[in-house]
Parts: C-alpha cells; sequence; structure tokens
C-alpha cells in the first residue's frame, strides 16, 4: 500500500486513526497497541502476504536474543559476545541472501565463464531498513543502553507503519518512550492539524514534482541511445530532482502520518541541496542511514581515533557498504566509493586549513552530487557512460528543442532549483506552523491538488533499496 493511493488516504490512514484512539478513549491500552501492530503488518502485507512470516520471524529472532543481550548477567554457556556476533551475522545472512544471491551468482558466472542459474529472488519489501533497525538494537541490547520491553511493543517499535517501508531508520530510545506516555493516547488536535499540512506538502512533492520530473529521467537513462549535451544534463538534472522530491515527499508523508498518532519520527531530510562540502550533504541526506553508518560502523571500525590513514579507509569502506546496502549492483558500490573519496578529499582539505569561496563550494559539491546521482540511477555502466558522454558534450552542444527539452524547461529547472534552495523546508514549516483557519485552507489547497493529479500511482524510489 503507498501513501500516494487512494485507498492509503481514503481508507486505511482514517480507520486506522479512529479505531487506534476510540480503543484508547476506552482505556483498552494494550488492545490499541494491538490493533496498530494489526495495522501495520496489514500495510505491509498488501503488497505480497509470502513476506509476512518473513517480517514476524525477523522480529521474534531479534526481540528473543536481544532480551538476552540486555540482561546484566553473563551467560554461562554462551557469552554475550557471540551472541550478538550471532545475531548480527543472522540478519546480515537474512538480508544477503534475498539481496546480494543473484548478484554473487552472476559475479562468479563472469569470473568462472560459468552458467550457474539465478535463484531470480523479488527483493521482500523494507528489508534492508527494518534489519539495520534491529542490528542497532541488538548492539544497544549489548551495551546495556536498552529497557526490557514486551514483545508487543517492540513489534510496534519495529513495524509502525509510517516508517517501515523505507524509513527513517528510527532508534529505540527516540521511539519507544513515545508509545508509552499517557498523553499520546488521547488525540491532540495541534498534531492534527501539523501531521496533515506535512502529510499534504509531501503528496505534493511526490505526485506533483517528483512524478513529473520521472519522466524525463526515464527518457534519457532508459529510452534514448544517445544524448546530446542539453539533453544529457535534462535527464541527470530530472533524476536529481526527481530523487529529492520523491525522498523528501515520502519523509514528509511519514512525519506527517506519524504526527497523527501523536508520534514524532527523527528528522531524515534537511535541505541536502543546500550542502556547502560533502560531509555536510551527508549531515542533511537520509540522516538517520548516515547515523546508522556512522555509529555501527564506521565508529566500530576505529573511527578516526587511529592515524589518518586508517580514518581514510575507514571513510571509503563505510560508503562503499552504504552504497552496496543501497542496491546490489557495482554502480551502487561505484556510488559509494565515490562518496567515500569526495569524504576522503574533504577530510584532507580541512587538514591543510584550506578555505573556499561559499558560492564555488555549492556548486562543486552540487555537481559532484549530480554526477555521482547518474550511477545511482543507471541500470548498467553503459547507460551512465552513455549520460556522461552527452554531459561532456562529446554528442554536441548545439541546443535542439526535443519533446523534453526547451526553454520552458531550462526556465522551470532553474525554477525548481531556486526552490531548493531559497524556500523554507518541511522543518522550517513545523517550526513556524500555527494550526489556524489560513493554515487549515492551505493544507486543503495543497490536499486536494496532489490528489486530484494522483492518476497513475508510481512507487517511492527507496521502496527499491
Amino acid at each position: 500500500m503507498l501513501f500516494n493511493s487512494y485507498i492509503f488516504i481514503f481508507a486505511f490512514l482514517p480507520i486506522t486513526f479512529f479505531v487506534y484512539f476510540y480503543l484508547n478513549t476506552k482505556r483498552l491500552t494494550e488492545a490499541s497497541k494491538g490493533f496498530l501492530v494489526f495495522s501495520s503488518l496489514f500495510f505491509y502485507s498488501w503488497w505480497n502476504i509470502a513476506y509476512l512470516p518473513l517480517i514476524l520471524g525477523s522480529i521474534l529472532f531479534n526481540y528473543v536474543l536481544g532480551t538476552s543481550l540486555s540482561k546484566e548477567k553473563e551467560h554461562k554457556k554462551t557469552s554475550k559476545k557471540t551472541l550478538l556476533i550471532f545475531g548480527v551475522v543472522a540478519n546480515i545472512s537474512l538480508l544477503g541472501y534475498f539481496k546480494y544471491t543473484d548478484f554473487f551468482i552472476n559475479n562468479v558466472n563472469v569470473l568462472t565463464d560459468g552458467n550457474i542459474p539465478t535463484l531470480d529472488l523479488a527483493l521482500p519489501l523494507a528489508i534492508s531498513f527494518f534489519t539495520f533497525q534491529q542490528i542497532a538494537y541488538l548492539v544497544d541490547s549489548y551495551k546495556q543502553e536498552t529497557k526490557e520491553y514486551d514483545f508487543l511493543n517492540y513489534t510496534i517499535f519495529v513495524t509502525f507503519f509510517p516508517q517501515l517501508i523505507a524509513g527513517p531508520i528510527v532508534h529505540h530510545k527516540e521511539m519507544m518512550p513515545q508509545f508509552f506516555k499517557v498523553r499520546n493516547k488521547v488525540k491532540n488536535h495541534k498534531n492534527i492539524a501539523l501531521g496533515l499540512f506535512i502529510f499534504s506538502i509531501g503528496l505534493f512533492k511526490k505526485v506533483i514534482i517528483a512524478d513529473y520530473f520521472a519522466v524525463i529521467a526515464t527518457m534519457g537513462f532508459d529510452v534514448s541511445t544517445t544524448l546530446t549535451f542539453f539533453e544529457a544534463w535534462a535527464a541527470s538534472l530530472s533524476y536529481t530532482f526527481q530523487l529529492y522530491f520523491d525522498f523528501s515527499g515520502y519523509t514528509d508523508m511519514a512525519i506527517g502520518a506519524a504526527l497523527l498518532f501523536n508520534i514524532k519520527l527523527p528528522v531524515n531530510f534537511n535541505s541536502p541541496y543546500k550542502a556547502l562540502d560533502i560531509q555536510d550533504f551527508w549531515r542533511r541526506w537520509h540522516i538517520t542511514l548516515s547515523r546508522f553508518l556512522r555509529d555501527y560502523i564506521y565508529i566500530p571500525l576505529g573511527g578516526n581515533r587511529i592515524s589518518s590513514f586508517r580514518t581514510y579507509n575507514n571513510l571509503l569502506v563505510t560508503f562503499i557498504i552504504g552504497g552496496l546496502w543501497h542496491g546490489a549492483g557495482w554502480t551502487f558500490i561505484f556510488w559509494g566509493f565515490l562518496h567515500g573519496i569526495a569524504l576522503v578529499i574533504h577530510r584532507l582539505w580541512k587538514s591543510f586549513d584550506f578555505t573556499m569561496n561559499r558560492y564555488l563550494a555549492w556548486f562543486i559539491t552540487f555537481n559532484f552530487i549530480n554526477i555521482a546521482w547518474i550511477f545511482f540511477r543507471a541500470k548498467e555502466w553503459e547507460d551512465a557512460i552513455k549520460i556522461l558522454k552527452g554531459m561532456s558534450g562529446f554528442n554536441g552542444v548545439v541546443f535542439i528543442e526535443t519533446e523534453y527539452v526547451d526553454k520552458d524547461y531550462m526556465i522551470l529547472y532553474a525554477l525548481v532549483l531556486c526552490m531548493i534552495l531559497f524556500y523554507r523546508n518541511s522543518n522550517e514549516l513545523v517550526k513556524n506552523f500555527v494550526p489556524n483557519v489560513y493554515s487549515i485552507i492551505v493544507t486543503i489547497i495543497i490536499l486536494v491538488f496532489a490528489i486530484l493529479s494522483l492518476g497513475k500511482v508510481s512507487e517511492f524510489l527507496y521502496f527499491n533499496f
């Protein structure tokens, strides 16, 4: 079930909302929690119920192991460290089996000139997100940073539908206390107004802006065989804008839907294209993933505590893993490698106390990100090379108007970029939000306009990861 679908907006969300709070008004706290879990699992199963046992098995396994790890006393037969290693390996193995088996087989076939048949496994929805989330829980349980949670509460933590499919990757200490608060069991009209407002903005971003640029990006990456200079730049920028508004839109809708239930999700997106360097970008883009990579990969590898060489190596390894997490393909790995190299260069630059004009810094950062996204989007190396050749002018620089490249489009790109750079983002709008007649009217206008523009329902890009 998609956030940008009629069934979610007009059936699932309102039914879940009213039943949940009705049960709470009757002081049926456990029943309301159970209903929220049931609703979230129903939401997850809408795509393919065959994977319901998978997520339930993963939840049960990690709950039992996490409970064992959180106990203060050392185990008699098995050390906690051994249990933790077993849990992490089991989670990664599950993710690896579904996400990377065919990638591994294909590479073995290339290297050995073999003909091992692939398994053609369908990637279970959200497996990358709930796997990382539960690995973090196991590590924190090992460090004695978790409390005793019953199975129902732990299941809510993992499956809460606004953040289940594509994040944010939430931390137990920022989520679990919210489900326990008594005041969160009562409808909060300010949160409802704010939640609908943010949800409407996210829906608008997705169906009006992201899906519009998706058409141009698809033409450039997947349909056209050769691209001129302006066509190639139009294709790359279109995907850069599509991904921005698609992921930003999803994040807004997730935050908005959660607020209806008085749950505040962590900020996961904060105007990343305003970044003046690559480190700043990763403090703004998919913030909870960056946090996970830092806390559970980069720091355990040694972080910046050992030597400069180890620091650079740790950065590179961390972002290669981040690239591989996004997708089973060499283009994703290369995308992660590019960002790792960029962070190494940035750290070297800072070590020499070099400075740069802020406008030049933004220009270099934005164009690096735009070029790196090409490998993120390309299905094959040839697609990336095709775009890069066009952007470099190898196929001609003469401006020729086509069905998706003309002067009006160039003005549109400039306007969208200005909106990204100078308009207040959702986080800033939340801080200044006042529930009044004006905000209600704005919400209704945005929501109605977005709903009337739904047309062909499209998945969010991060559903593929």
